[in-house]
């Protein structure tokens, strides 16, 4: 029972922290190698482990998140560019301790469905915020700019069966994140007996 709660703990109080509320304070590079070694553990279909990581800290992550910028200025349409979005993917990283890109490798065995491998790789970031938040470590996993766009993963010289998991904004908060509002699980829950 000491276990579950624990676990339980970590996951309710696991809140997203938003770039912006980071503090630039460092964390150890033991501590990220740490928590993808919890990755590493997450469940796979066929032993596959999908998950690959990018790791980005100091001066990478600023050159990252302009080149970030970049590709998102290059591959939007003139009447659906948006000044603030550049300038958010600009400024992203500018107090983030590392960034860490994830993404899904697919394997070479057709019966393992493209999905399988994504789930697994989810789950993998999944035990990064778990890990994250038990070490008080503040962590945004982000889908935004041009994160899942084709051109990020010619960027990253992912192959087209490859898939972005998203970014891993890291770091220290000095005020925790807001909890936010869920709705009660009856809501999601169908029983059959």
């Amino acid at each position: 029972m000491v276990l579950f709660s624990a676990i339980q703990s970590a996951i309710i109080q696991r809140r997203s922290t938003k770039p912006a509320a980071l503090n630039g304070t460092l964390i150890p590079d033991e501590q990220i190698h740490q928590l993808l070694e919890l990755a590493s553990w997450a469940p796979t279909h066929g032993l596959t482990e999908p998950w690959r990581f990018l790791v980005y800290s100091g001066p990478a992550i600023q050159e990252f998140c302009r080149q970030h910028a970049e590709l998102y200025k290059q591959h939007t349409p003139t009447e659906k560019f948006n000044s603030s979005k550049y300038e958010k993917q600009l400024h992203n990283g500018d107090k983030a301790s590392h960034l860490i890109a994830v993404y899904m490798q697919r394997g070479e065995n057709p019966n393992i469905a493209p999905i399988e491998e994504i789930c697994a790789a989810a789950a993998a970031v999944q035990n990064i915020l778990l890990g994250a938040e038990a070490l008080g470590i503040g962590v945004l996993w982000s889908t935004g700019g041009l994160i899942l766009h084709p051109a990020m993963k010619q960027h990253l010289g992912l192959r087209e069966e490859d898939h972005m998991i998203g970014l891993l904004y890291m770091g220290y908060a000095d005020e925790p994140a807001k909890p936010s509002r869920r709705t009660p699980i009856e809501t999601k829950v169908k029983w059959f007996r």
